[in-house]
């Protein structure tokens, strides 16, 4: 059984991580109990950083938010900032499995589990959110797009705790959209989920971003640009087409490879259909209440 350590410090915990051969860091603690349980953890340390100033606050910044790692996901859904700075991440947080373990599970354990079917890195990725990460040797910000190295796998290096999660403000005329779907149950893994996120261009034209989740060992982020008066269902095609090439689905219980690269292509037109037409909606706001010249 692995050593477990309460550092009342951010510095304490660093060393306690450097010391350990295996050090483990235990937040919100959702996963490492099942692996306890299942006997395929393998820790010399577990280091909770409950008790650690400052780590389960949400704060505005100058450019979005600041989510400390044991904010749990049940905050990162309600909380009035984030649905306020970035609705995206506020929704998709809000569909991980059910209220007792989004109470509990927290956003830094989230991302540090590293699962391939994780919902909160489609969002994050899209939004251009960053992970800081610290340990005795400093500090490092890594895009969300590049912390999933591999299966299972991040970029968090020996020693290292994620001490934030860093989201820039969501557009206000951007268009966002999530999908889940599920093959076993509404509260399972999801056998696909895509995030969309359609944001202005230069000259005219619209970025559209995505990220898939549960689509490859990995989760993956692609984007492209458009004309912005491109009709929905070209931007459909275009969006099948990228992101085809990117989905390589693990077999599992919850369907074969080739039924989840179909689902996965509907959760890529379900999350583009709709930031798509959510842009264009908030484009038509502003002429709804005006009345007909005569």
């Amino acid at each position: 059984m692995p050593v477990y350590h309460y550092p009342d410090t951010l510095g304490e915990a660093c060393s306690i991580m450097a010391a350990g051969e295996d050090a483990m860091v235990y937040g919100g603690g959702t996963a490492v109990q099942i692996l306890l349980k299942q006997g395929v953890l393998f820790a010399s340390d577990l280091v909770d950083i409950g008790a650690v100033p400052g780590l389960g606050e949400l704060t505005r910044t100058k450019d979005g938010l600041r989510a400390g790692p044991l904010v749990t996901l049940r905050q990162m859904e309600t909380s009035p900032l984030v649905r306020e700075l970035a609705p995206l991440a506020a929704e998709v947080y809000g569909r991980v499995a059910n209220p007792r373990v989004r109470n509990t599970a927290s956003v830094g354990g989230n991302l540090a589990h590293g699962d391939y079917r994780l919902d909160p890195p489609t969002a994050l990725m899209v939004l251009d959110a960053r992970v800081e990460l610290t340990s005795a040797r400093g500090k490092r910000s890594v895009p969300a797009r590049e912390f999933f190295v591999d299966f299972q796998q991040t970029a968090l290096e020996p020693g290292e705790i994620i001490t934030a999660v860093e989201i820039p403000r969501q557009p206000e005329d951007a268009g966002a959209h999530f999908a889940k779907l599920s093959s076993l149950a509404v509260n399972d893994w999801p056998a696909a989920s895509a995030a969309a996120l359609v944001v202005p261009a230069s000259r005219g034209r619209r970025q559209l971003r995505l990220g898939l989740g549960a689509l490859a060992h990995v989760p993956v982020f692609t984007q492209f640009e458009l004309a912005g008066d491109t009709p929905v269902g070209e931007v459909v095609a275009t969006a099948k087409e990228v992101a085809r090439p990117l989905i390589d689905p693990l077999p599992d219980v919850r369907g074969g490879s080739a039924y989840k690269t179909r689902l996965g292509l509907v959760a890529v037109e379900e999350a583009v259909r709709g930031s798509w037409k959510e842009r264009d909606d908030e484009r038509r706001i502003p002429f709804l209440g005006r009345r007909r010249r005569r």
